[in-house]
């Protein structure tokens, strides 16, 4: 069994998402002008089986927050989006490419693999390769998750741009608005930018430790990457393994991002080998 409502099955990306929610079919339209760059409305209907007026409906929202432009040739990312972001890489190409990693990474860590992406104020998971254990916890593709708080929200916030972060602590949370806790949290965001990796227990899913680091490259940061487990296993020397295997994990997403080898062991990538 999965820890939490959130666990859900794999093997879905995110056009298939189990819940068909406004948010869910809005995300969809995200991710495809973000996979394809630039792209008509008619062509996301038909794309995503919607009706025009239901996509324009969408692109106007997105529109308005600063998610999408529109030129004469259509639809592509706005500038929420790009400034810093590592946009130029599409959400197609992370799955494609993080998917031989996430894979190892789960078998070498004994639980579950991700890789999340912040759109807007949120950050998406875009894949998991989940734990072979029968407890596990699970984060299906297309669902969000707070910047706020959980290891892979503040890997992702650490390194955003300032008016974002901003804009994150001034959203008032379920539980209602706290100052101390937007202390806490930018002395988490530091802690991040420090070492280079965020961890939390029990943050975001109750009886969970997650580790996530952030995913680099010249033009900004891509993703993070993490491995998430229930707290019964994950002790201290477990916590610090898996800090220790993630850069290597991240060295060979970007590496076969910008250089990639047909038949390449993403374990020779990186400053160490990515074994236990």
């Amino acid at each position: 069994m999965s820890i939490g409502e959130r666990a859900t099955a794999r093997d879905r990306p995110p056009e298939e998402a189990a819940e068909d929610t406004s948010f869910a079919r809005g995300l969809r339209v995200l991710l495809t002008i973000a996979d394809r760059g630039e792209i008509r409305a008619d062509e996301l209907g038909a794309l995503l089986e919607m009706p025009v007026s239901t996509v324009y409906r969408y692109l106007r929202t997105l529109a308005d927050f600063g998610f999408v432009d529109r030129d004469s040739a259509g639809y592509r990312l706005g500038p929420r989006l790009i400034i810093g972001s590592g946009a130029n890489v599409t959400a197609e190409e992370l799955i494609r490419t993080a998917d031989p990693v996430l894979q190892l990474l789960a078998e070498e860590t004994g639980e579950t693999a991700v890789i999340v992406r912040r759109i807007g104020l949120t950050a998406v998971c875009l894949h998991e390769v989940p734990s072979r254990e029968r407890l596990r916890v699970n984060i299906a593709p297309a669902s969000s998750l707070p910047l706020r708080s959980g290891a892979f929200g503040k890997a992702l916030l650490a390194f955003a741009p300032t008016d974002i972060v901003d804009e994150v602590l001034a959203t008032e949370p379920s539980g209602g608005h706290d100052p101390a806790d937007d202390e806490r949290i930018r002395a988490d965001l530091a802690d991040v930018v420090t070492s280079g990796v965020a961890r939390s227990v029990g943050e975001v899913i109750s009886g969970s430790v997650a580790i996530a680091i952030p995913i680099f490259r010249q033009d900004g940061i891509v993703a993070a990457i993490g491995v998430i487990g229930p707290e019964t296993r994950c002790g201290l020397a477990w916590r610090t393994r898996v800090a220790r295997l993630l850069p290597t994990a991240a060295g060979a997403i970007v590496g076969a991002l910008e250089a990639p080898a047909p038949g390449q062991d993403f374990r020779s990538v990186g400053e160490r080998p990515l074994v236990i």
